[in-house]
């Protein structure tokens, strides 16, 4: 629709974008404060102050706003980890990469309560898990080959980089992630410390050790 002086008419496609959003706001509050099945239609309809036909105009069931929930953190993840993040230097300097990446991950609000309610809900519902492992699996296995990569090349010595992969971020998790999944206080470690030690630990057991030619070219390299 036009009007006269030619303008489209936007606001209703705002006011429908508006309340997509608070639909999910809302499912992600009630879902983590009561369980994904104890929450109804009707629950999440009065939650986000929408009538009950504009919810279904959005949505037609509570499985499709998870979906939504879901694409929106893997939108997060595409954002903390961007394409070509393996080819930002030195092992070193991708590892802290990585590292920051995951650290300020465990700091959005949003991505924290969509993963309790995960943990929370997957034993009454398996498919939330495997629909969330999905989206999560992509980056460990992106993790894992480019650990993989550099073994190939003689810069790392990683029998099993999957394992590999999942030793660096569980050095990572247990500093933000898993004391906030249990209601426990946060070591109080500085970020920067907790990077910096995670890629020293993690080099000093898989780094290949240099020959002593390489050794002598790495140093005339760097004078």
């Amino acid at each position: 629709m036009e009007f006269e002086d030619g303008a489209s008419e936007v606001l209703p496609r705002a006011r429908r974008g508006g309340s997509r959003d608070a639909i999910v706001a809302a499912a992600e509050r009630l879902f983590l404060e009561r369980g994904f099945g104890a929450v109804s239609m009707d629950d999440l309809a009065e939650a986000a102050g929408v009538a009950r036909r504009t919810l279904y105009n959005q949505f037609t069931s509570k499985e499709e706003i998870f979906r939504e929930m879901l694409r929106r953190v893997s939108g997060q993840l595409e954002d903390a980890f961007p394409p070509g993040i393996e080819t930002q230097g030195k092992v070193e300097q991708v590892l802290r990469l990585i590292a920051r990446a995951i650290l300020n991950l465990h700091k959005q609000p949003e991505y924290l309560g969509f993963l309790r309610m995960v943990v929370a809900d997957a034993r009454q519902f398996p498919w939330i898990a495997e629909e969330f492992a999905a989206v999560m699996d992509p980056q460990t296995v992106r993790l894992a080959r480019y650990l993989e990569h550099l073994t190939g090349l003689g810069i790392l010595d990683c029998p099993d980089p999957t394992l590999a992969a999942h030793q660096f971020m569980g050095l990572l998790n247990e500093f933000s992630l898993w004391p906030w999944m249990m209601g426990r206080k946060i070591v109080g470690i500085a970020d920067a410390d907790v990077v910096e030690e995670t890629v020293r630990m993690f080099l000093r057991s898989y780094r290949r050790p240099q020959s002593k030619a390489q050794q002598t070219v790495a140093r005339t390299r760097s004078s």
